[in-house]
């Protein structure tokens, strides 16, 4: 067994631990890591990870103080072993991984589309991420799009929850909803799907200098700011939603609209180094007034309970669909092969250096 493990406490901070692969148990499954994405949206993993749970997920082996984790990524396995009669060796899936070469799982909740890892410290964790797709069982499944579902199922799952819990509650009464990060994927997502409704509010996106022409490029933000120019943010009724953690950012756009700022709702943890330690940066943001941490699998759940398993399915493929349609104008993939080589990637990404149009996916 091989894997990337990331330092608690400084995301920067990696190292790479090879040691002989257990045996599976009877029933369990062993698969062989083909491909996974990673994206800021994994940064934000890394510092929620003790906060919501990251952590849990995947425990790191050679780990005796815990000091280190892996962080979850999303990506495509085959089936190299099989314990469990109902899988068969040689099938694949799409679900939630280490970045690692290898992981072996305990099937439960077994049906012809999908089953979920049974492991006992996964089973207090959010059923989303434990849930695995058999592509055997996938009705119209288009192998070309791997690349693309591994980038942006997460992401663009978080955008429709946050789209869809904006426009149940009226948006707040804002007459604008404030991007910051507007070039990061999960930002695009939820730009595009308010682009898309009917009487939502003007959408700001705010950038850096770099990446202000890629996001007008876009097309789907009325308005795009720099973090420079933030002086122009127009002194209306906003809803933010806060991809970036960067607390400095956030402190001049709420000072400069005061109660106009209606509610600022954090997602992602971009520039979580702008705030000193991953946790102090999600102290920080709940300190914040008027300011809540949006948890995408609770939204799931809820809308799950509201519309039935086949109705939450029948709306959220219709809004990935679309985004994933779009995002092929503008998505250049780039593959990193091997975990070593990943770990250059990890560290430009991690520091929030990397071209706002590129997606990457690990060959492990």
């Amino acid at each position: 067994m091989t894997q990337l493990q990331t330092l608690k406490t400084n995301l920067n901070q990696t190292r790479i631990v090879s040691r002989n692969s257990d045996e599976i148990n009877d029933d369990e499954i062993l698969l062989k890591i083909e491909r996974f994405s990673f994206t800021a949206n994994n940064v934000t993993y890394g510092v929620a990870g003790d906060t919501i749970g990251y952590w849990q997920f995947f425990p790191a082996s050679e780990n005796l103080n815990g000091e280190w984790g892996c962080i979850p990524m999303w990506g495509f396995a085959k089936v190299v072993i099989s314990n469990n009669k109902e899988i068969e060796e040689g099938e694949r899936v799409f679900g939630y991984f280490p970045p690692a070469k290898e992981l072996a799982i305990s099937p439960i909740k077994i049906s012809s589309q999908a089953f979920m890892d049974g492991k006992e410290h996964r089973k207090e964790l959010p059923p989303v991420y434990n849930n695995y797709v058999r592509l055997n069982g996938e009705e119209n499944y288009d192998a070309s799009m791997d690349n693309i579902r591994a980038l942006l199922f997460p992401l663009h799952i978080t955008a429709f929850c946050l789209c869809d819990a904006l426009e149940e509650k009226s948006y707040e009464g804002a007459s604008q909803i404030i991007i910051v990060s507007a070039s990061s994927k999960t930002a695009i997502g939820l730009a595009q799907g308010l682009a898309d409704t009917k009487d939502a509010p003007k959408v700001v996106g705010l950038t850096s200098k770099n990446n202000a022409k890629f996001v007008e490029s876009l097309g789907c933000y009325d308005e795009v700011i720099s973090y420079d120019d933030l002086e122009n943010v127009s002194n209306d009724l906003s809803v933010m939603v806060d991809m970036s953690g960067n607390q400095s950012i956030l402190s001049t756009v709420q000072e400069s609209l005061g109660d106009k700022m209606l509610k600022c709702i954090t997602v992602g943890m971009t520039h979580w180094d702008k705030a000193g330690t991953a946790e102090e940066a999600l102290v920080q943001a709940e300190l914040q007034e008027r300011t809540e941490f949006f948890f995408a699998p609770a939204h799931i759940q809820k809308r799950n309970n509201d519309w039935g398993k086949e109705g939450y399915n029948e709306r959220t493929s219709i809004f990935m669909n679309a985004r994933a349609t779009q995002s092929l104008e503008w998505m250049q993939i780039k593959e990193v092969s091997g975990l070593d080589n990943f770990t250059q990637t990890y560290e430009e990404i991690v520091s929030g250096n990397i071209n706002p149009n590129e997606g990457i996916i690990v060959l492990p």
